[in-house]
Parts: C-alpha cells; structure tokens; sequence
C-alpha cells in the first residue's frame, strides 16, 4: 500500500432541522473540499461529531459514499467506544471496499499502553485487511500514546499500523518510522512537520484553510519560498480560541443555514464569540470560498 499523506480535512458532518444525518450534503461537503485542495478527508472524526452519531446513519453513508468517485480519498473514523460495534462497523466498511480507518483508543476508562495494544490487537485480528492510521488524542480519550506504544503496534502488526493522527503533539517530533505516515493535529504543526519528515495534517480547520493548507504543503514540496504559512498559522489561532466544532459550523453557517444544525450538547457560536471570530477572520482578509457553503 502507498503510504498516506498529504493535506486532509477531518471533515464536518451536516445534519437536518430534526439533527438527523443529512447524507447527501455531508459527502458533497467532503468531495468539495478534496475539489478545493486537500488530498483527502476523514470522515466521523472527532469533527465530524462522530461519537454522537448513531450506527445505522454511518452506515447508511457508507453506502452511499462507495459510490463516490473520491472514494479511495476518505479515512473512516469509528468513533465508537465499544469494541464489538467498532468491529462490526468496520466489517461492513471493509465489505464495501474501505480500507483505512482512523481509530482513537475508547474514552472514559483509565488504562495504559498494553490495554491499547490489545485493543487494537482484537481489532486486527477480527478485521485483518485494514489500514489503521492511530489517533492520539489524549484531551478527549483520556490516554496518549507513548512512543513506544506505537513503536510495538507497528513492530507487531506491520501491514495494519500505517500512521498516526498526532494531536497530542508528543509523537511528531520524536517518531521516527520507516514507511509510517505521521499526521499533527493542527495547521501551526503543519510546517514544522514537513521539515521534520511527517506526511502532511489531519484536522478540523482544514475545513476552511484547504486552499491555504494546500499551498503551504506544495510550497514546501517544490522549494518555494512560504508566503502562505504566516496567514496559515493566524487563521488557525483564531479558530483555537474556541471549541472547533461551534467555530466551524457558525463559520459556515453565515454562507448556508442548514449549518446552524449541530448536535447537543454541542452548540454554535454565541453572539460575541461570533463576532469577535469574523471580525478577527475579515482583519487577515481571510474568507470562506464561495463553493464551499453553496
């Protein structure tokens, strides 16, 4: 398998005025930003309010985007604390020909690394034709991976282990694997990545700095000097100020309503919050590109 990188968007999900899964527009949103620059997305992360949305709608989108002509340039995330259910999704997942999943260790529990590895050892060995890319993201699981945690998972499951989402930011830096992608969190990681060997990001602004985040990767690639990144990294700082999810979808929403749409007890954006974010947006002439909310 090739490795994976490049410039990926953990991507939104759109929900209707009742909060059921919108499926259409969910899979247009992601196709639309792979139009606008990213190599990839990934679908039911963290932003895409993956643990709060139910099975049989992960399902039901699956279907329909194993139709889509970008579908070998989709992550599944799982979302799922349960064992069982991860597998059985991934099941059907694998049986409509996805193969690469994005898996975060199960919330709540307090545990270390070698129930991690068994974790994901029952994992590998219910559904062994997968490609795993780990999710370290201790702020919401509760665990970060160690170094050598990955290190042992990659040693022992060499064709499943492919990569790692690095929110945390304890891997990046110091991981050093041959043929294994390495994705920080965040776009002010994106840089400092690429000069340290890493395959590009996974996240959530990526929602709106496609185009940006494109232009700093290539830049990058192809030795020009980065005019871009400084814009990159401000508009990032912005976003942080806030829960990302809230940021985005009132981000979006001011182009299209069906945004507003959020599941609880997620929320958008109060009226301050709101302001001082476009405001702060419109200062760095930063916008939301017109196909995008369309």
């Amino acid at each position: 398998m090739t490795k994976i990188s490049g410039i990926f968007a953990a991507t939104m999900s759109v929900f209707n005025s009742d909060l059921s899964l919108n499926i259409e527009k969910t899979i247009e949103h992601a196709e639309k930003l792979i139009d606008q620059g990213c190599h990839g997305t990934a679908i039911f992360g963290s932003t895409g309010q993956s643990q709060l949305i139910s099975v049989s709608e992960k399902i039901k989108l699956l279907n329909n985007l194993s139709a889509s002509k970008y579908k070998d340039k989709h992550l599944i995330g799982t979302g799922l604390n349960s064992l069982i259910e991860t597998i059985n999704f991934m099941r059907v997942a694998t049986s409509l020909s996805f193969k690469k999943f994005l898996i975060m260790p199960p919330a709540y529990y307090k545990y270390g690394d070698k129930e991690v590895i068994q974790f994901y050892s029952k994992i590998i060995e219910a559904v062994p034709s997968c490609k795993i890319v780990l999710y370290n993201f201790e702020k919401l699981c509760g665990y970060k991976f160690s170094v050598e945690c990955v290190e042992e998972l990659v040693e022992k499951f060499p064709d499943q282990i492919v990569g790692v989402k690095d929110s945390s930011y304890n891997l990046f830096e110091s991981l050093k694997l041959e043929n294994f992608s390495i994705f920080p969190g965040s776009e002010l990681k994106l840089l400092k990545g690429l000069q340290l060997g890493c395959s590009g990001i996974i996240t959530a602004t990526c929602n709106a700095t496609a185009e940006l985040s494109r232009k700093v990767y290539d830049d990058f690639f192809s030795g020009k000097e980065q005019s871009y990144n400084q814009k990159l990294c401000e508009v990032r700082k912005n976003f942080d100020k806030y829960n990302l999810i809230s940021g985005l979808h009132t981000f979006y929403s001011k182009k299209n309503k069906i945004y507003e749409n959020i599941l609880p007890p997620l929320r958008l954006l109060n009226a301050n919050e709101e302001k001082d974010l476009i405001d702060n947006l419109n200062n760095l002439d930063f916008k939301l590109n017109s196909k995008m909310a369309a």
